[in-house]
């Protein structure tokens, strides 16, 4: 490699660090504006060179950079962000953006940058659906609890579902303050524009999880798997076949239990949660499904859930769910993400 370097992305710049290989030059500085043209203008440099790679975290920022820097023909690497920062090791002096970029080049350098998979861009698209999907959702639930904290303000009775026909006509019925009559019908507009906006893209999902082979075999194969749990489970995990082992993808997922021990002591087992969170989401809700009597883990559930516990013995079939999701979708690789007719 002729030119390795390291990227510190911030929303107003971009801190570099160069080394030539080959002459030992270093050069360092910033890239402004952080834009798409204002790196495309710095990359305008390495023009007709093909031996340059450059790292940096896996943080927002980094797609924009990676397709710039992939077509300028410069090898573009990510970097997985709690691990890069524990190889900083203990901090021994003052942290700042020109350091960062130095440790990410001198990681890549030295081969032992812990590289995070840069996904294509239909599952970049995928997962950038699913996750507004998720923030509508979460947007949704927060204008709902905003009218039962309204409720509870005012001595009035707290009612689950406030969205159906009954539970609205049941709103209007209520002696409460204009100030707070007007909160609650602030929020139920918001619920209905969000619940139409929701309603457009459940639709557009549900098409490409019919559609997509991954789905078809995850919702075919797993019981408790529907078509937005199987699609949110293909689309986060991405390529299985980058994994050489299933307890690897528990752990890419944080559905893995850390313990800390020293001596004697050993504190209680947690999950890492380092993973994607949808991903665990969707594999706890298939989870549920679990307990129902034509669930073929219904034996091991029941059995389980009477030692340690409903929520816990969830997780532990969430974890089954995932590694029969792995040896599924591993040998397609790729091909679990192509079209075809259900």
């Amino acid at each position: 490699m002729g030119i390795v370097g390291g990227f510190d992305v911030h929303r107003q710049q971009i801190t570099f660090d160069l080394l030539d290989m080959e002459t030992g030059q270093v050069s360092r500085g910033e890239i402004r504006p952080a834009t798409r043209s204002g790196l495309r203008r710095w990359l305008e440099r390495f023009e007709g060179r093909e031996d340059i790679a450059i790292a940096m975290e896996a943080c927002t920022g980094w797609r924009f950079i990676v397709e710039e820097l992939e077509a300028a023909g410069v090898e573009a690497h990510l970097a997985e962000v709690a691990d890069t920062r524990a190889l900083r090791g203990p901090k021994r002096r003052a942290k700042n953006d020109r350091e960062d970029a130095r440790h990410l080049r001198e990681l890549l350098q030295n081969g032992r940058l812990p590289e995070a998979w840069i996904p294509p861009e239909p599952i970049q698209e995928l997962r950038s659906l699913f996750r507004l999907r998720k923030t509508l959702v979460d947007e949704r639930t927060s204008w709902q609890q905003r009218i039962q904290a309204c409720l509870f303000h005012h001595g009035q009775p707290a009612r689950p579902r406030l969205l159906t026909r009954d539970r609205r006509a049941w709103l209007q019925t209520l002696q409460l303050s204009p100030a707070a009559r007007q909160q609650i019908e602030v929020a139920l507009r918001m619920i209905d524009q969000l619940q139409e906006e929701l309603q457009a893209l459940d639709q557009q999902l549900l098409e490409k999880a019919h559609r997509l082979r991954g789905c078809q075999i995850l919702t075919r194969e797993l019981y408790g798997m529907g078509p937005f749990t199987a699609l949110a489970t293909l689309s986060e995990l991405g390529n299985a076949a980058r994994f050489s082992r299933s307890r690897q993808v528990v752990r890419y997922a944080g559905l893995d239990i850390t313990v800390y021990q020293s001596d004697g002591k050993r504190s209680r087992g947690r999950l890492s949660r380092q993973g994607p969170e949808l991903l665990r989401w969707a594999l706890y809700e298939a989870s549920i499904s679990a307990h129902r009597p034509t669930s073929p883990d219904h034996a091991y559930f029941m059995d389980l859930s009477n030692r340690v516990g409903t929520n816990r013995a969830r997780l532990a079939e969430a974890r089954k769910l995932l590694r029969r999701a792995y040896h599924l979708l591993r040998p397609l690789g790729e091909r679990a993400f192509e079209e075809e007719v259900a």
